[in-house]
């Protein structure tokens, strides 16, 4: 039977949230010098920044412990987890006037220290079988592709076409009118991608876990916004 232990050592390297020895600075280094090797071999490439609706709040209960079981925790620890998610309640309180309780139909508590690792087991599987690149944070998702052709472009499409088809199987939507695309390179194609019938919009700069990467590479922004910051302070 799997422990705790061995499901986190089973969690794939594309994953940089909630690790040891990883953090958004690993996931930025990593993307960054991957991108910028590309362009200094003359590639252009196409970034997708996905959204997911309420990611922590939709994961659902009995899919979850499915996945678990594939991975190899059953018997009493299995058990313990499904009673730890389960019967739970939630309302919400402002300047001391309360809602009232409602019951807790999907999600991992926030807070916790197991919740986020339930998590990232859940979405574990999203990048399997994809020949994009992707790098996550939790639920921050962003899969990137260098473009020499259109068959490129068709390729980053066949593997947003195959997330979708993993949100729509494991009930975690994403929010499409949220996700972009940074289309890098004075060469771009500028191709259009589509999420389940929404063409995603195209962006100039986005924030990637809160450092402003630009379709330039240029740091200026990145400048700006820090400067605008300690005047600010």
């Amino acid at each position: 039977m799997t422990t705790l232990r061995e499901m986190i050592e089973l969690i794939h390297d594309t994953q940089h949230g909630f690790r040891r020895g990883r953090s958004c600075l690993t996931n930025l280094l990593i993307f960054l010098d991957k991108v910028t090797r590309q362009v200094d071999k003359g590639h252009d490439l196409d970034v997708i920044y996905l959204d997911f609706a309420k990611a922590f709040d939709k994961v659902p209960h009995q899919r979850l412990l499915l996945k678990l079981e594939n991975h190899g925790i059953k018997g009493r620890v299995l058990r313990w987890i499904a009673s730890w998610l389960s019967d739970r309640k939630q309302r919400v309180s402002i300047r001391g006037r309360c809602s009232g309780w409602q019951w807790v139909l999907s999600g991992v508590p926030q807070g916790s220290v197991l919740g986020p690792l339930l998590f990232l087991v859940f979405i574990n599987d999203i990048d399997e079988g994809l020949l994009s690149n992707i790098l996550k944070f939790a639920d921050d998702t962003k899969m990137f592709h260098s473009m020499s052709s259109e068959r490129d472009c068709l390729s980053l499409q066949r593997g947003l076409s195959s997330l979708a088809d993993w949100s729509k199987k494991w009930q975690m939507e994403f929010n499409a009118p949220n996700c972009k695309v940074l289309h890098i390179g004075s060469g771009n194609r500028l191709f259009q991608y589509e999420l389940n019938g929404h063409v995603l919009a195209s962006s100039k700069e986005e924030k990637d876990l809160g450092v402003i990467v630009t379709d330039n590479l240029k740091s200026s922004s990145i400048v700006k916004q820090y400067t605008i910051k300690l005047i600010e302070c």
